[in-house]
């Protein structure tokens, strides 16, 4: 039986997972734009805020693809309409991720200076590097179990209470962001980069809390650890194997970027936290389809409705490109207005005014990139997704990056690398589901 896609059905989920989904870079943009608006050492302090979160961005994609397995496993029995053989998994799998997270947090704590060096931080970089990191790595593990439950909820097909978790969960970092970072004269001292870091984590404890309340509330999943392990953890262990190779490749391209930014110098890295920033916002912004693409092609995959697949492919590219194109339009509108929302150093503005034209172009290529990456994850093709990722690194990425930064064009090298890495991610996946599923559609 098919199941009907309308643009309703598909933003009843998206938009609610759009919301959801900037939460994660709405924490970082908000430092970013506060700290780069302090009155000493702005620049220094938003260069140590971008390395920081380029590197916690890196550690949340990692783990945090623990969202996509789930929401997979779940949504493809919920398709099959055997939802009650599933109800175990969810506790295993979260208390597996936060075990992990709890390991990273060990591990990387002590090292913090080695670590940031590795970035090509220095002097005062370096000092507000380790600074922030030591504060706000303690919400790594926090942040980490709501993108399990987030992804719980995805394959139960429900998008709104992670909405609302997250923006709870923006605000209270947005107003502590404010308090913490300026002071209230005469009853809390200014605490500038250590402000945004206590925000940030206070902002992902209350988001877990939430997030307890709501599953064990709103739905029949138990937090409840039960032995022994369930029959789909292996098949959830190899998906998160598989992701978590993938990931690493991804974060590759974001090191070397954010290095070769950092060795430019101070405003370079500063104007490259502002773009890298302002990019992953719209990325995020897409992700609300990216979503309803996951949920939904679990789901039509479980049921094998293929003629509802190769639909809703078709219109969550349609208003993929309408999306990217209306970022970037937007953007270039209010390209002058956006710089100074971060920075009023000039140097900076100068840099990031240069390669912002190229931030925006990747907007549009990015959605279908995107899109069809989260069906791909929603159907369970995490190795094919690994394997793309790690050739688009290897092959494009880093020989551009390294070609143009020859001619020394520094931060152009590095968006253009970025624009023909996402090409390189998107068009394989585009070729690959119609050689895949149109073939069944005619055969069915």
């Amino acid at each position: 039986m098919n199941t009907k896609i309308s643009l309703k059905s598909i933003n009843k989920l998206a938009i609610p997972a759009l919301i959801a989904g900037i939460a994660e870079p709405l924490l970082s943009i908000t430092d970013t734009a506060i700290i780069g608006n302090i009155d000493e050492n702005a620049t220094e302090s938003l260069a140590a805020v971008g390395i920081v979160g380029a590197f916690i961005s890196m550690l949340i994609w990692v783990f945090g693809q623990i969202r996509s397995a789930i929401s997979s496993i779940v949504s493809q029995y919920l398709g099959a309409n055997k939802l009650d053989e599933i109800k175990t998994l969810p506790a295993q799998a979260i208390a597996i991720v936060v075990f992990g997270s709890l390991l990273v947090l060990a591990i990387s704590y002590p090292f913090a200076e080695q670590i940031f060096r590795f970035y090509n931080a220095s002097g005062d970089i370096l000092t507000y590097c380790i600074t922030y990191f030591k504060i706000r790595i303690f919400g790594f593990p926090f942040s980490l179990f709501v993108f399990a439950v987030f992804g719980t909820f995805r394959g139960l097909q429900n998008t709104y209470y992670p909405m609302i978790i997250a923006i709870i969960g923006a605000l209270l970092n947005i107003v502590l962001d404010i308090i913490f970072v300026y002071g209230i004269e005469g009853v809390l001292p200014a605490m500038n980069i250590e402000g945004a870091a206590y925000a940030s984590v206070i902002a992902q404890i209350t988001m877990a809390i939430i997030a307890v309340v709501l599953l064990l509330k709103k739905t029949s999943i138990s937090l409840k650890i039960a032995l022994p392990f369930h029959k789909e953890i292996p098949t959830l262990l190899g998906m998160i194997g598989n992701l978590f190779v993938r990931t690493i490749a991804l974060n590759t391209a974001l090191y070397f970027a954010t290095a070769y930014a950092t060795d430019y110098g101070a405003a370079y890295i500063a104007a490259y936290t502002i773009g890298i920033n302002i990019w992953l916002l719209g990325a995020f912004m897409i992700d609300g389809y990216s979503s309803a693409g996951n949920i939904l092609s679990g789901k039509l995959l479980g049921a094998k409705d293929y003629k509802s697949l190769v639909e809703l492919s078709k219109k969550l590219f349609k208003y993929g490109i309408i999306t990217g194109s209306i970022i970037a339009l937007t953007g270039f509108i209010f390209h002058d207005f956006i710089g100074q929302i971060f920075t009023k150093e000039p140097e900076v503005l100068k840099q990031f005014n240069a390669v912002f034209w190229l931030v925006l172009l990747t907007q549009p290529i990015s959605a279908i990139t995107f899109i069809f990456d989260g069906m791909f994850k929603g159907m369970g093709k995490m190795k094919y997704l690994r394997n793309l990722l790690i050739l688009s690194t290897g092959l494009v990425f880093i020989p551009t990056l390294l070609f143009f930064d020859y001619l020394d064009l520094k931060l152009t090298a590095i968006w253009i690398a970025f624009t023909l890495w996402i090409l390189a991610r998107g068009l394989p996946l585009v070729f690959k589901f119609r050689r895949e599923f149109l073939p069944l559609i005619k055969n069915d």
